[in-house]
């Protein structure tokens, strides 16, 4: 049986116990691509994914596949990594797609919108639905392969100097929100302002915004952003369960082997992963550490919730009337929501409220 056989036959996770990927990787020709982020160093989970998958990479390959890092600033600006991959710029990046909703509110569809998708529904989605082969469908007009690289889970709502008790107190409201989901809070009456992560310090403590949100806990920590607004909302509505991308510039990686190509995939599989098992598993203790410090819980009220849902679905609603591509992916990513929302109230939720409930 020659290789490629059994590559067919096996996949990856065959091939290398059986040892024969140390042979094709031989006879592989040395790679050396470079990587650029949307998110600072100084977040080891969302800047980190990118080590992990580059780490992985060079792993699998002996050393031959060379993926550098760079954060936001070293080569492309933050909100700069579609172009750059697009153009050529750099082989590869690391981003939420959904920052990109100005060139097209479809991008938002693989990253998250406001009462879409877990983060579990998410990845079903992309794998076993129709999301990776739609999302892929609309990155090639960008000259991009689109790839899952993580996910945070569901998210917090952000950082606050004044609650929100009614619907009512949003109108005027400067509020830090990533990319799409600002779209819904301007229909509440707000303004939405997208920063990136590393800026949203200095916004918040200056007064550029009233309120700013970045993932949960444990992110939220590092940035030091409970040291300049004291309280903490729940749930972030806008942000059930963000996909992060690998994006590839789609000429750089049809110039791959195929093994390399597979080698991409799985690493990219393989941080996917790695990330929300590293927010589910810091985000407790961080959330225990800002509470002793003085953080403020509060949820946000129920009028507003309804409000945000009825004007997001409004939005979609008027989306489906525009934008072909729009209506296609949505329609595929709303049917899935509702059938596994049906599944999820009998099994996950069910159980989680009960659990909760318990106070173990």
């Amino acid at each position: 049986m020659d290789r490629r056989q059994i590559i067919k036959n096996t996949g990856l996770a065959g091939i290398l116990a059986t040892g024969v990927a140390p042979g094709i990787v031989g006879a592989q020709a040395q790679v050396r691509w470079r990587m650029t982020s949307s998110f600072p160093k100084a977040l080891d989970t969302l800047f980190g994914v990118a080590d992990v998958f580059s780490k992985k990479v060079s792993e699998m390959t002996g050393g031959k596949f060379v993926i550098s890092t760079h954060a936001p600033g070293e080569i492309v600006p933050a909100f700069g990594t579609v172009d750059a991959v697009q153009q050529g710029t750099v082989e590869c990046a690391g981003t939420a797609s959904y920052y990109y909703f100005g060139k097209d509110p479809v991008f938002a569809l693989g990253c998250t919108i406001p009462f879409g998708l877990n983060a579990r529904q998410m990845t079903a989605w992309l794998y076993e639905g129709n999301g990776l082969t739609l999302m892929r469908e609309f990155f090639r007009q960008y000259n991009i392969m689109m790839f899952p690289m993580g996910n945070t889970g569901s998210q917090m709502g952000g950082w606050w100097r004044k609650e929100i008790k009614s619907v009512a107190d949003v109108k005027g409201v400067k509020f830090r929100t990533g990319g799409f989901p600002g779209r819904v809070w301007e229909r509440l009456g707000g303004i939405a302002a997208n920063i990136p992560g590393g800026e949203i310090y200095s916004a918040l403590e200056k007064g550029t915004v009233d309120a700013a949100e970045w993932v949960g806990p444990y992110d939220d920590e590092r940035l030091g952003l409970h040291k300049v607004a004291p309280l903490y909302a729940y749930p972030g509505w806008w942000e059930p369960g963000p996909n992060i991308d690998l994006h590839v510039n789609i000429k750089a990686y049809e110039a791959l082997s195929p093994e390399y190509r597979a080698i991409i995939e799985n690493a990219a599989a393989y941080a996917h992963t790695d990330m929300l098992a590293k927010y589910d598993s810091r985000n407790p203790a961080a959330l225990k550490r800002l509470v002793a410090g003085g953080t403020k819980l509060y949820k946000f009220p129920k009028d507003m919730m309804d409000a945000a849902f009825k004007e997001a679905m409004g939005l979609y609603s008027e989306l489906s009337d525009t934008n072909p591509n729009w209506k296609k992916i949505y329609t595929d990513l709303s049917n899935f929501r509702r059938d596994s929302n049906l599944w999820f109230r009998l099994t996950e939720a069910a159980n989680d409220d009960f659990m909760q409930a318990a106070r173990l």
